[in-house]
């Protein structure tokens, strides 16, 4: 778009697309968000998690990068594993919704809705609501998530200024799972830099090896994916008290009979509020028939799925990962290997494009929001300090960023999440420890973590994570 224009204007229209990102951004005040907006578990916006982007989606703050003050020190290489943006609804949420909306309009006729929580006209919103979801919708980003990465893209492009920039235009390594939300969520993620430098040359190619493990590993497929024990603590969750009490405050709210809502259609409901929020920017009648007791109990249920079936909960779950955990090492180990003056430069970034499914297991690998006592159905009132939060983990467009910096001691490794600092563990004493103890830490699984006998074989791998 900018080829032809002379630099003025060039530079006037790079202005304009500022000033509309940083506008459209800022159109849903603080004060219009739910106060349940925290608590949509991986269907949470990412601005919820970090605030300040809502304030000026361009803002970056350097004092998150942290090497230590005593040495020179300078970043040589970034690998960002990152979330796609914003979606829609896939089929089985949509199929949902239209029964909800259809119980909704045939049989809320009791109810007063005016409950201390909601507004006097809530109720009859919702009777007049027409789901505009449509099945072919399913998954794919929505405007919305595209600009998620946009913005991400350029945040990134101020916060690493001598790694992402146009010099390294052509070094830059872009991958991408081939599900249309990826597809969708890199290409945004390159329109973001190329409006930011002014170019178009930018490429990715497709990597589901990479981005999609998950699928390939046997191992999780049949020992977890398909294993209806796998899920037990969240199926008994699902029709325990705790969500018994929620169904029931919002039939009683909508003036239904009891009964009449499913777990699915209660979880329908309050999705229905995250996606209102995070595709039109709206607070949205669906909201107010939660509070946030009820919000926490959904956001609980969503965890317990996420744990279960992606993270701690199984042993597989986190070596399905293998492959992307040495890819990012590798990538490391070359970034940060002596070169002479004749060497090739290595990339100065990697963005890899991905799911929820493929940054969990990774963090999982990595060892990190590991808390003492694993989530389960029966102990939902004594996990109230979990550090496993999904949705502050991995919410739309959720990021692990590996961060290596040549220092005088050597290079040194940081690692943030969602573009803030997390420490290594067993190796909390420093943000950015040296590269070499990082990878001493990791030795078992960068000398081990075997793909093929981890996933293939009958190894201890498929059974639930007795370390816990």
């Amino acid at each position: 778009m900018f080829s032809g224009s002379p630099p003025r204007n060039r530079l006037l229209l790079a202005a304009l697309s500022l000033f509309l990102t940083r506008l459209s951004c800022s159109s849903l005040s603080v004060s219009d968000i739910p106060n349940i907006a925290a608590f949509f578990g991986t269907k949470t916006r990412y601005e919820d998690v970090n605030p300040h982007v809502l304030r000026d989606a361009l803002s970056v703050n350097t004092s998150v990068l942290r090497p230590p003050t005593s040495e020179r020190c300078s970043p040589v290489h970034l690998t960002a594993v990152i979330r796609h943006g914003s979606r829609y609804p896939t089929v089985k949420n949509i199929r949902r919704i239209q029964s909800l909306s259809e119980l909704v309009r045939r049989e809320a006729t009791r109810g007063s809705g005016t409950w201390s929580g909601g507004s006097g006209t809530w109720l009859q919103d919702l009777q007049r609501w027409e789901n505009w979801y449509t099945e072919d919708m399913d998954g794919q980003l929505v405007m919305k998530g595209r600009e998620d990465l946009r913005q991400l893209s350029v945040r990134l492009s101020l916060l690493f200024p001598s790694l992402l920039c146009e010099e390294n235009m052509r070094r830059i390594s872009l991958r991408s799972s081939s599900k249309h939300r990826c597809v969708s969520s890199v290409e945004a993620f390159q329109e973001g830099l190329q409006r930011h430098w002014r170019r178009r040359e930018l490429t990715h190619q497709l990597d589901d090896d990479l981005m999609r493990f998950f699928e390939r590993c046997r191992g999780y497929v049949e020992g977890v994916e398909k294993n209806l024990t796998a899920l037990m603590e969240v199926e008994k969750f699902k029709h325990g008290e705790e969500m018994k009490t929620v169904r029931r405050k919002v039939e009683e709210r909508l003036g239904l009979h009891q009964d009449a809502l499913t777990p699915d259609l209660v979880e329908a409901a309050f999705f229905l509020c995250s996606y209102e929020l995070s595709i039109k920017s709206l607070h949205s009648s669906w909201c107010f028939l939660f509070d946030e007791d009820d919000a926490k109990v959904l956001e609980y249920k969503s965890d317990l799925k996420q744990y279960w079936m992606r993270f701690h909960g199984h042993v597989i779950n986190s070596l399905s990962s293998c492959p992307l955990f040495h890819h990012v090492f590798r990538t490391l180990d070359r970034a940060g290997r002596p070169r002479r003056s004749t060497d090739v430069p290595p990339e100065p970034a990697s963005i890899l494009i991905g799911h929820a499914e493929t940054l969990l297991p990774l963090l999982s690998l990595l060892g990190l929001y590991k808390d003492e006592t694993p989530p389960t159905a029966d102990n939902y009132h004594s996990q109230h300090g979990r550090s496993f939060r999904s949705g502050l983990i991995v919410p739309y467009a959720a990021n692990l960023l590996f961060v290596l910096y040549d220092c005088q001691r050597g290079p040194r490794l940081q690692l943030l999440v969602n573009e803030s600092p997390v420490r290594f563990p067993g190796l909390e004493t420093e943000d950015a420890p040296l590269y070499r103890d990082v990878r001493a830490a990791y030795r078992h699984l960068l000398d081990g973590c075997d793909f093929h006998r981890e996933c293939e074989g009958t190894s201890g791998g498929r059974g639930p994570n007795i370390e816990l």
